[in-house]
């Protein structure tokens, strides 16, 4: 026994969700007018901190999109005690990070041994000519301030 499909039942169905999603609020944000509330560890920009930096090239090899450049040289320091010898140290010149080609994985933040990158939670970064996209350290050293503070240990 087949039932016989009613008349007009699928155009019941059709109004009846359409009135119900006409009444109901949007879920959509009005960016420029209206900011959306980021969670407090949001993955936004790249920030660098120059002076943990040793210029290990890790980030820059292991990076998918060859988006990290470095550059730096080698200084010779005094010894640190006295009778000591000197030891070779190496000095970041150049730290750019092309935001026109990153993906934002973060395989470069994860895999630094000196915590030298961090996420930052600024994400309104547009630029009107695609070559403002390649941030130098000055600039990824300003994303440092904006960085929070890491979640407390568990006690």
């Amino acid at each position: 026994m087949t039932r016989k499909p009613i008349p007009g039942a699928g155009l019941v169905k059709g109004l009846r969700l359409t009135l119900k999603t006409l009444f109901t609020k949007p879920l959509t944000i009005h960016y420029p007018l209206e900011k959306e509330v980021l969670v407090p560890r949001a993955r936004g920009v790249i920030a660098l901190d120059a002076d943990a930096c040793t210029v290990c090239m890790l980030c820059a090899r292991d990076c998918p999109d060859w988006c990290i450049y470095i550059e730096g040289h080698k200084e010779m320091q005094p010894p640190a005690t006295e009778g000591g010898r000197p030891r070779s140290r190496a000095t970041l010149d150049r730290f750019d990070i092309d935001y026109a080609l990153c993906m934002y994985c973060g395989i470069c933040v994860e895999v630094c041994p000196f915590d030298a990158l961090f996420w930052s939670p600024e994400h309104e970064y547009s630029e009107m000519n695609i070559t403002s996209l390649l941030h130098d350290k000055e600039r990824l050293g300003v994303w440092l301030e904006t960085v929070p503070d890491p979640p407390a240990l568990e006690s």
